[in-house]
């Protein structure tokens, strides 16, 4: 089913309720609060004073949170502390079914707890906003949003929360966590190894540069403006990162090897 196949999931104005009001949340929240949604936001740290100005309310109680009669339960924790943040929450406090989302960066897991932890009746939406505050900051058009219908039967308010993205110009891209997190830990964990590792030898920009090696200095700034948690977050939680990390420790060894080859025909 498409997600813009009914007319109606355009205008439909939602109750949002985010769990985790970090750096993620708030880029999410703008575009959110631009289209005309309520929010309301918990989170271990004290974000009152920036809700406020955001117009979105703030609880400090998770409990008053979920019985604000959310349409969407939106999970924007660390992937490192999810478990632990669904497995306390009050879920007895839900006063109706209702859509739980998460936007992590890696989907197997999430998509694990949230069955595991959810009462039956409520539906499960797995997404992937394959970008950031730093990629998104003109626009999210052309920019991906892979997502998962894990566990729907309001179709309504699903449909509606994917227009939020599809509205603003996403590539949506509907595909199984599993596959998601093969693809993912080939591409973005790969990318965040190279990155740390050229962090970890220091690399700086010289003054004869190639264009080259001015994208991996590029590449080890972002890669560096992420948490070492979101990192391992990759790794820990993908059971497909090991394989690529070794896989990538393979290929170092093999290029190495060649290099020494070459470098013993020339000096005999």
């Amino acid at each position: 089913m498409s997600v813009s196949s009914s007319h109606s999931a355009a205008s439909r104005i939602l109750k949002i309720g985010i769990v985790g009001f970090g750096s993620f949340a708030q880029f999410l929240s703008k575009t959110m609060i631009r289209q005309g949604h309520i929010l309301r936001a918990a989170s271990r740290t004290d974000y009152s004073n920036l809700c406020s100005q955001m117009g979105i309310s703030f609880f400090r109680n998770v409990d008053e949170l979920l019985e604000a009669e959310n349409d969407v339960i939106l999970i924007c924790t660390s992937i490192l502390s999810l478990s632990e943040v669904l497995r306390s929450l009050p879920l007895h406090r839900l006063k109706r079914p209702t859509l739980f989302a998460d936007v992590l960066s890696v989907k197997e897991h999430p998509r694990n707890v949230l069955l595991q932890v959810l009462p039956a009746e409520c539906d499960v939406l797995c997404t992937h906003p394959m970008f950031g505050p730093e990629s998104g900051k003109d626009g999210w058009k052309d920019l991906t949003l892979m997502y998962e219908r894990v566990r729907i039967r309001d179709e309504a308010i699903c449909s509606s929360f994917l227009q939020i993205f599809e509205s603003e110009g996403c590539r949506m891209l509907e595909m199984s966590c599993e596959e998601h997190d093969k693809m993912a830990a080939r591409s973005q964990f790969i990318t965040h190894t190279i990155g740390r590792i050229l962090s970890e030898m220091e690399i700086q920009s010289t003054s004869i540069d190639t264009k080259g090696f001015e994208r991996l200095v590029q590449l080890k700034e972002s890669t560096m403006r992420d948490s070492f948690d979101l990192f391992s977050g990759l790794f820990v939680h993908n059971r497909f990162a090991q394989q690529e990390l070794e896989n990538l420790q393979l290929a170092f060894n093999k290029v190495k090897q060649k290099l020494v080859e070459k470098m013993n025909e020339e000096q005999n």
